[in-house]
C-alpha cells in the first residue's frame, strides 16, 4: 500500500489526506522508502544545490501579548531581559552582519505588545507612533536605506494594510502557521493564552499576503501536542493557500525543544524519526518545487539526515547573533555546514531572503522600491553573488555575540 502511494506521488499525483496518514505510520523498510521518495522528488526539481540565508537576527522587541506554552522569547516589561531595540542598536547589529557577508536582516517581535503593556505605548508615543507594526516599518526602512541589507520580518498577525506597507521595505515576510487545530487553544493547550495563535487568523494573514503577491514564509511546529492528522491537515492548508495564490516561497518544519523555564518543560520532544517523517510528508504533499527547510541548530548531531528526507534549504544562519527563539541552540559554523552538506552529496550556496524563482518573476513579487536593492546582491541564478557570499573562515571565526540591554 505505502509503496503504491509513493509510486503514484513520483508520477505526479498528490497523496490524499488518508494516504498521508498511512504514510505517517511507515516503519522500517517502508520508512526508508518514504524518505527515498521524498529525496528523489526533491532532486528532480532542486538538483543537488542546498541553500541557506546568511542573516542577522534582530529581536526588535520581545514584549508580547501572547503566552505560548513553549516560548522563551516573550518577556513582560519588568522581567530580566525585556528589551525593545532602538533604531541605532538595530543598525549597529546589521552593519556588523553586513561586514561578514549577511544579506538578510530577520526582524522578529512579539505580537501587539502595546495592547497590554503601557510601557510599549509610551515607547511608541515618544516616536510619534501608536503601533509596534509601525515601528517595525520604520526599522525595516532604515535598515534597507542605510545598509542595503534586505529585511525579512516575522511580526505575527498582520492585516492587509500592514502587509501592504511592510511589502515596500521587506524582500519577504513570514508567519508560522504552526498548526491549524483549534484544539491546541483549549485549556492546558500550548496556545490557550495566545489570542494571536487562532488558526483562522493566521490563515487569513497568509491569504492576505497572497492577494498582495508577497513572497511568504510559513511552516509548522511539531511536537506541541498535535496529532499526525493535525500535522497533515496543516500541511494541506499551506498547500491549498499556495495553490490559490502562488506566493509561499518556503515551508519550515520546526521541532519543539523543551526548556527548563517554559510551562511545557516536561513535555516530550519529537523524535528524529518524527522529524524525518514530517519533512518527507511535507515534500510529498507540497511537491518538488516547494522550498522546504528545517533548522539545523535544533538537532545539532543529526541535521544532515534531513537531506535524506527531502529538504533543500537550511534556513537562516548567523555569524553575529544567536537564535533568540532558541538561545540555547547555537547556529552551526558555516564551514561545518558546508562540509556536512558536501558529504551528503550537495553543494551549499547562499541565497537572499527572497528565493530565485520569485526574483525571476520581477515586479510581480518585488515592489519597485526594492528592485535595485535585490539586483545589487543577486547573481544570474538569483542567489547571492559569490563576491558577496560569506567566506567560510571569516564566518566560522566570527564571534557569536548576544545583544545586551
Amino acid at each position: 500500500m505505502i509503496r503504491t502511494i509513493l509510486s503514484d506521488r513520483l508520477q505526479g499525483k498528490t497523496p490524499t489526506k488518508d494516504e498521508a496518514v498511512r504514510l505517517a505510520a511507515a516503519r522500517g523498510e517502508e520508512l526508508a522508502a518514504l524518505l527515498e521518495a521524498a529525496s528523489t522528488l526533491r532532486d528532480r526539481h532542486k538538483g543537488k544545490t542546498v541553500t541557506f540565508s546568511p542573516k542577522v537576527f534582530i529581536p526588535l522587541t520581545n514584549l508580547c501579548r501572547d503566552f505560548c506554552g513553549y516560548c522563551t522569547f516573550r518577556k513582560a516589561p519588568d522581567e530580566p531581559g525585556a528589551k525593545t531595540m532602538t533604531l541605532a542598536e538595530v543598525l549597529a547589529v546589521v552593519r556588523r552582519g553586513k561586514a561578514l557577508g549577511c544579506t538578510e536582516a530577520l526582524l522578529s517581535l512579539g505580537d501587539r505588545p502595546e495592547a497590554i503593556y503601557g510601557e510599549m505605548k509610551v515607547f511608541l508615543a515618544k516616536l510619534g507612533l501608536k503601533r509596534t507594526l509601525d515601528y517595525l516599518y520604520e526599522a525595516c526602512k532604515v535598515v534597507l536605506e542605510e545598509t542595503g541589507v534586505l529585511p525579512h520580518s516575522n511580526p505575527g498577525l498582520m492585516g492587509s494594510g500592514d502587509l501592504r506597507q511592510l511589502k515596500e521595505v521587506n524582500a519577504s515576510l513570514g508567519l508560522m502557521l504552526e498548526n491549524v487545530s483549534p484544539r491546541l487553544m483549549l485549556p492546558s493547550g500550548p496556545h490557550f493564552d495566545a489570542p494571536d495563535k487562532k488558526p483562522e487568523l493566521r490563515l487569513k494573514t497568509i491569504a492576505e499576503a497572497g492577494k498582495l503577491r508577497i513572497p511568504f514564509t510559513t511552516g509548522i511546529l511539531i511536537g506541541i501536542g498535535e496529532t499526525w492528522e493535525e500535522r497533515i491537515d496543516s500541511l494541506f492548508a499551506i498547500r491549498e493557500l499556495h495553490q490559490r495564490y502562488g506566493h509561499i516561497q518556503e515551508v519550515i518544519v520546526q521541532n519543539f525543544r523543551a526548556k527548563p523555564e517554559i510551562p511545557m518543560r516536561d513535555h516530550p520532544e519529537p523524535s528524529l524519526e518524527e522529524m524525518l517523517k514530517t519533512i518527507a510528508l511535507a515534500r510529498l504533499i507540497l511537491g518538488g518545487e516547494m522550498n522546504i527547510q528545517a533548522p539545523p541548530n535544533l538537532t545539532p548531531e543529526s541535521y544532515p539526515l534531513y537531506l535524506r528526507a527531502g529538504i533543500n534549504d537550511w534556513g537562516g544562519v548567523s555569524p553575529v547573533t544567536p537564535d533568540f527563539i532558541n538561545p540555547e541552540a547555537p547556529w552551526p559554523a558555516l564551514a561545518a555546514l558546508h562540509e556536512k552538506t558536501a558529504a551528503a552529496g550537495f553543494t551549499l550556496r547562499a541565497r537572499l531572503p527572497i528565493y530565485p524563482e520569485f526574483i525571476a518573476q520581477g515586479e510581480k513579487f518585488i515592489p519597485s522600491s526594492l528592485v535595485s536593492y535585490v539586483e545589487r546582491l543577486r547573481d544570474a541564478d538569483g542567489l547571492v553573488t559569490r563576491e558577496l557570499s560569506p567566506k567560510m573562515p571569516t564566518f566560522e571565526s566570527a564571534p557569536r555575540e548576544a545583544l545586551r540591554a
